[in-house]
């Protein structure tokens, strides 16, 4: 079975495909670019207070959540390119609705749980259809530079936009994101036959590894979302300026080229349960550095290459769990995953800086972390290199 899927996809992906598979990943992960900018407007554009902006990320993610958990047992059963592009038509639509709607916390929270909804389904079957890809591993690695790219661009922008502009300006831009995505996977998202399974045969359940693994991802996208959500209001608290931390965003974006292409290189070289053990630590560590520094060098060097971490590690995650289960069903559900954790990162962050301060998200990454690695321990060892075969 495994030898029809991985011929039948490889043979149908091309160039146009695998261009519509990066524009949906980069479309469908905004929020893992815009986290801090999309915090930051709602709190100094919005006035909103920390728990309230976030919030209003939450319900995104949140519903984002729950979209993937209905579409991606069902990635074998609808078609993609359709659910794909009205998921992310319907996404523009919602974010429109944002720019327009004003200072309504009850409508601007609502048109949040659309958006997620819409985004949540668009990328369930964007990771379906790459975890059923030849090579699942490098072609994420390859999603994954892209959407450092994509992270340079939108970073180096869209602060100085919301500062001329307002904040409305930043849900129109997420607007032409998601249109965009809508139009190129329209024309161009590939269709991957399904795995053949007799009409009376359901498909397996997952492994007790597996929603390891899932769970291992989810806690790492807490301290994510839970830290990343407030890089930028950490700097400008302390006093390190606008300049410096639209710089160091930049220089998010720029490190963020390197861990997913690095990732796909070491494929076949490095223990991916190392990888995945090893990378709920080093995000912990940089969470500590971020929170409790009063100077901006140490500050500003956590701050640059915390994302990447997230990025080389969940690849390894990605492409073993990819192998672990080949309906692609387990990938497709990486919303669910990371939009989990993520869901709960911003509003829980929020909380945590409402009450306690910011130095108190580094101590709330360290639990997570211990929690991650308990989680990825029970990845089999022999399952372990992700170019293994499954």
């Amino acid at each position: 079975m495994e030898s029809n899927l991985e011929t039948s996809g490889a043979a149908r992906l091309g160039g146009r495909g695998t261009f519509a598979l990066l524009a949906a990943h980069c479309a469908g992960m905004v929020d893992m670019v815009a986290l801090p900018v999309w915090v930051g407007t709602l709190i100094g554009s919005y006035h909103l207070d920390p728990q309230e902006a976030g919030g209003l990320v939450t319900l995104f993610l949140a519903a984002a959540v729950a979209s993937s958990v209905v579409f991606a047992p069902r990635l074998n059963r609808l078609p993609a390119r359709a659910s794909v592009s009205a998921g992310f038509g319907v996404a523009m639509l919602a974010f429109l609705s944002m720019a327009a709607v004003g200072d309504s916390y009850a409508a601007m929270a609502g048109l949040h749980a659309v958006a997620g909804f819409a985004v949540g389904c668009s990328l369930s079957f964007t990771h379906g259809t790459i975890g059923r890809s030849r090579n699942p591993h490098r072609l994420f690695a390859a999603a994954g530079l892209a959407l450092g790219c994509f992270a340079i661009a939108f970073l180096g922008v869209t602060p100085g936009l919301v500062a001329l502009h307002g904040g409305p300006i930043l849900f129109r831009v997420f607007a032409g994101v998601m249109a965009v995505a809508a139009a190129v996977c329209a024309m161009a998202f590939p269709a991957l036959k399904a795995p053949h399974l007799e009409m009376s045969t359901a498909e397996p359940s997952f492994s007790p590894t597996v929603w390891s693994g899932m769970l291992g991802v989810a806690c790492m996208a807490v301290t994510q979302a839970m830290v990343f959500s407030f890089v930028e209001r950490i700097g400008v608290d302390r006093g390190f300026g606008l300049a410096a931390v639209t710089s160091v965003l930049i220089a998010t974006g720029l490190v963020n080229l390197l861990p997913a292409p690095l990732a796909g290189f070491l494929e076949l070289h490095v223990p991916a349960r190392r990888v995945v053990l090893g990378g709920p630590l080093a995000q912990a560590t940089l969470a500590l550095v971020i929170t409790q520094s009063s100077t901006l060098a140490p500050y500003a060097a956590a701050g640059a290459v915390f994302v990447a971490v997230m990025i080389f590690t969940h690849t390894f995650a990605f492409g073993v769990l990819a192998r672990l289960d080949v309906t692609g069903r387990a990938v497709a559900a990486t919303p669910a995953m990371l939009m989990t954790g993520a869901a709960v990162g911003p509003i829980l962050g929020g909380t945590l800086v409402k009450f306690l301060g910011y130095g108190s998200l580094g101590i709330a990454a360290v639990l997570m972390a211990i929690a991650a690695m308990l989680c990825f321990s029970r990845l089999e060892r022999r399952a372990v290199p992700a170019g293994a075969s499954a």
